[in-house]
């Protein structure tokens, strides 16, 4: 019985062994490969002190584009279908 208890203890202990190691290494690095691929999608991070960011393109012109950009997404009315009677045969 005692052997018994002394297997047990001794695994236990073991396992929680297992438990306790901490891991420095992973914790120091947690997020960086977020941090770096956002850093990646940015081309040139000093754009927002840009104080006239709308140069090559008049107000009139960008109206109607914008316009023609709506106006592609509005619901067109569906064709009806089209009637097909076939009267010979298919031989």
């Amino acid at each position: 019985m005692t052997t018994i208890r002394f297997t047990a203890l001794v695994l236990l202990g073991a396992c929680l062994q297992g438990c306790a190691q901490t891991t420095p290494h992973w914790d120091q690095q947690f997020g960086s490969a977020t941090r770096n691929n956002l850093a990646a999608q940015v081309l040139d991070p000093r754009v927002s002190a840009n104080q006239n960011p709308a140069v090559g393109i008049d107000g009139r012109a960008a109206k109607g584009a914008h316009d023609r950009y709506q106006r592609s997404y509005e619901q067109r009315e569906p064709q009806a279908p089209t009637l097909v009677i076939n009267a010979g045969s298919s031989r």
